[in-house]
């Protein structure tokens, strides 16, 4: 897994490179698309690949700017002795692009396991993008998730927002 990160982070870090910037003709439409300051909440179902367990969660995101947002998650993973559960406490930036469906962010992972008696509990880092529609209340979206920490992991996770 570790291999991994250094090449998705120099991923991401040319993904936000590139990304076009906005200019005056497209400002409009893109802020009528994109400038909503108003909370969304929602749900999904992913899979996290270096525990090979299917998760289920909750998210709110909680806009400070027209591209910066709060992005708490919960997430419940379901494992086959004892729980696992996790927090993230993550802010998700939207580069200016065209649609602004494109976003990265990170912040804060605090998971709890407790199996046979005996629990646990961990902090880590996530660094995370996802593609999230913008039109209508219901806006579906796709994320890719790196936890690291002590057991560091990938996930994926689709679900649905509503504002």
């Amino acid at each position: 897994m570790n291999r991994w990160v250094p090449r998705w982070l120099v991923v991401l870090l040319l993904l936000a490179l590139t990304t076009s910037t906005a200019d005056a003709q497209r400002r409009s439409r893109r802020r009528a698309i994109v400038g909503t300051s108003v909370p969304t909440y929602g749900a999904h179902l992913g899979y996290n690949f270096d525990g090979d367990d299917v998760l289920v969660g909750a998210q709110l995101t909680w806009p400070l700017t027209p591209n910066l947002a709060l992005y708490p998650t919960f997430d419940y993973y379901f494992v086959s002795a004892g729980s696992l559960w996790a927090l993230n406490f993550d802010l998700k930036y939207r580069p200016p692009t065209r649609y602004g469906a494109w976003y990265v962010g990170g912040g804060l992972n605090w998971s709890h396991a407790s199996a046979g008696g005996v629990s646990n509990s961990n902090t880590g880092l996530n660094l995370l993008t996802g593609l999230e529609g913008r039109r209508g209340r219901t806006r579906p979206y796709v994320e890719g998730k790196f936890i690291l920490s002590d057991n560091s992991s990938f996930q994926i996770v689709g679900g649905i927002s509503w504002r």
